[in-house]
This record gives structure tokens, sequence and C-alpha cells, in this order.
């Protein structure tokens, strides 16, 4: 079968791969109809995840169809559609149980390698490194599913494959930080990114209730698309002093909520980013944080930073001063979609929630190597491109 493959120095190439198997009774195979690119991909392709491997194949968001399933599978059938959750969780161990699906216990077949990075062997997910289980990803014509009943879900009539495709991580990724962020009726929240998860983060915070959703980005595009979609108000970072900006906004107090949907991609500005650029060409540590610190320093005192942005290492100037003397409550996670997903295809198929305006370019995925450049370089408007295998 084809699928797009990480070639190392970040080269990408489609080439054929073997197809997957069914390996363990809760197993099934998907033939993948559409799937898309993300930010964290870039991250690999650039080399920035530790224990990637020539060959990996990319891709964590897809929807497709059930084409065989293993025995000890019980709510899906060959020939249904499903979309698949990015992560891959047992459902079983304490961690799936309390919700925490990213973390986990049983679905990554390699833990020492990551517990050697971070401290705790982290859960598993499609297209990664072998720090997160190595799993092949969806970029390609077919994908397997292990723990298939707790990872894929039925996709209602009422919603297309495209809206569908972007609940299988953007969306829940972003109604977690609004979720866990603690968004409540009458707040202030202030966004930093406005990519797909950036979105869907402003789009949650307003369906939870927010009096004012802030979003902060450079790209006249997808500020417009905020916008229009989470009827967010705008701030472009490159034009004024965001955390200036934020407390003439709010009366001098800063957001109540503040989610972080940039990433080790944020780009500071100034003195700051010439030192970011150096500091990552020398390989003295991996991550740009500079949207993290800046929405420690603009959230008001008690108020509740999220990081939703994908980070591998580690960072330095961290203002743990003014976390600490602000009374801030820091929170991260990757996304614990399986919790989500279920409640998001409803509202999408009730016309709460719109996710389609996200899909801003479409191919065969023999042009994928097209598509990330054109996704990487924020080219002709791209916001995401969504791959189509069959094509």
């Amino acid at each position: 079968m084809k699928a797009l493959c990480w070639e190392g120095a970040g080269r990408l190439a489609v080439r054929d791969v073997p197809e997957p198997r069914i390996r363990n009774d809760q197993d099934m195979i998907v033939k993948v109809t559409a799937t898309t690119a993300c930010g964290s991909d870039l991250h690999l392709i650039d080399g920035h995840v530790p224990a990637m491997r020539r060959g990996e194949v990319l891709g964590h968001e897809f929807v497709g169809e059930v084409v065989e399933t293993g025995p000890a599978v019980r709510r899906h059938k060959v020939g249904d559609r499903v979309v698949v959750c990015s992560v891959i969780g047992c459902g079983r161990c304490w961690y799936c149980a309390d919700d925490q699906w990213s973390l986990c216990d049983n679905g990554n077949p390699d833990p020492d390698l990551g517990r050697a990075i971070w401290g705790y062997e982290p859960g598993a997910a499609y297209g990664h490194s072998r720090a997160m289980g190595g799993f092949r990803g969806a970029h390609a014509e077919y994908v397997r599913v292990p723990f298939a009943d707790y990872g894929a879900f039925p996709v209602p009539d009422e919603v297309d494959d495209i809206s569908a495709l972007f609940v299988s991580d953007s969306a829940p990724t972003g109604w977690m930080g609004a979720h866990l962020g603690g968004v409540k009726p009458g707040d202030v929240v202030a966004v930093w990114g406005c990519g797909a998860v950036g979105q869907m983060a402003a789009c949650a915070a307003a369906l939870l209730g927010a009096d004012r959703v802030i979003a902060i980005d450079r790209h006249p595009e997808r500020l417009a698309m905020a916008a229009e979609h989470a009827g967010a108000e705008t701030i472009d970072y490159t034009a004024t002093d965001v955390c200036a900006e934020l407390r003439e906004r709010t009366g001098g107090r800063g957001p109540d909520v503040c989610i972080e949907a940039a990433g080790m991609q944020a780009q500071a500005s100034g003195l700051e980013r010439f030192y970011d650029g150096i500091e990552r060409r020398l390989r003295r540590r991996s991550d740009r944080s500079s949207a993290v610190r800046e929405a420690v320093y603009a959230c008001r005192k008690g108020g509740s930073v999220f990081v939703l942005g994908f980070f591998t290492g580690t960072t330095d100037k961290f203002p743990l001063g003014a976390l600490m003397n602000k009374g801030l409550t820091l929170r991260a996670a990757r996304t614990h979609g399986q919790r989500y997903i279920p409640m998001l295809l409803q509202r999408i198929a009730r016309g709460e929630l719109d996710t389609r305006h996200l899909a801003t370019h479409r191919m065969p995925l023999k042009r994928a190597p097209r598509g990330y450049e054109l996704f990487k370089h924020r080219k002709d408007g791209c916001v995401r491109v969504v791959f189509h295998p069959a094509a």
C-alpha cells in the first residue's frame, strides 16, 4: 500500500509499505478515507522529537471504513464508518478509567524509552516516534487500530467525513484546553495560536459560556477564521504588545483563562526571537516557549493557563516567579480524546460546532510532500491540508 514516510532531515516520500494485519484480538483494520496534517507532525519531520526512525509512516488524525476486525472487537463491524482518536488507550488501566487516555499504561509497547526521556512512560499515538509506541500513522491507505473498541467511534449519518476528521484530534484537544483550563460562563479567554487546535479551543470556550474570547496569531486569514467561526476578538502579535493589549481590553486585570495552542513552533519577536534561533541551532534546547511565557505574564492573578501546544524537551526563561507570585494554575496534556469525541460528534450533528472550514486544502496522498510544504510555510492561506489516500 502507499504511505507517506519520514526519510530523515526534513524529507518526506510516498512509497510502498506492507499492508497492516490483525496482530491482537482487539485490533481492527481501517481503510482511510481522509487524513490531515497537524502542527505536531512538523516537529517530527524537522527532527525535534526523539527516537524517530527512517521509514516511519506519519499522520495521527483520520476517518475511514472498517474492513477487518479481530475476534474480541464488539463495538464495530466491517463496513462501519469511524473516526479514530489520535492517542491509543487500552480502556482498562487506571488512567483510562479516570479519562486520562493519553497517559494510558498499556498502549505503549516501548515504555522504557519514554521513561528515560521524560521520567515516566508516555501513552502511545499514531504516526509518532518509537518513544510513543512507534505505531504506523494514518497517512496511508490502511491503518491497524489497536484497542479498537476504545479508540474508534461510529460517525453519525449527519456528519460528513471532513467534519468527523477533525474530531480525531484537533477538536477534542481544543475542547480539553477550555474544559480543563476551567472556562466558565462570564470568563474572558485568550488563545495563543489560530491553527486548527487554537480555533477549536476558541470555539469550545465560547460554547462553554465565555463572555469574550481573544485569539492571538500573526496570519490574517487564521485570525479572520477565528473571528468568523468562534466569534473571537483578534490580536496580531506582530503589530502590538500582546500583554499590554490584553490588559487594556480587560480593564487592567488580564484574561481569566489563557490557552497556549502554538507549541514549540511559536515565534517570538525582536531579540528574543534571535536568541531562540541561536539556542535551537546549537541544540542547547529543543522547545521555543515564547507563547507559554506570554500567557503566564498576561493571565490575571489567580487565573489559569493551559498548555495545549506540543513540546518534547526543555526550555529556558520560564517565568516561574510570575507563576507562583500571581497564584496561577498551570496545566498541560496531550489530548484525552476518547473523553470528548462522542460529545463532539453529537454537537456537529446538531449544528452546534463546525469543523469543515479547517480543511483549507485537499489533495490525493501522492501529493502529500507538497501539501506539507504548503502547511509548514502557511502558503496560500493553508490552515490544514487533507489527504485522500484513495484519490
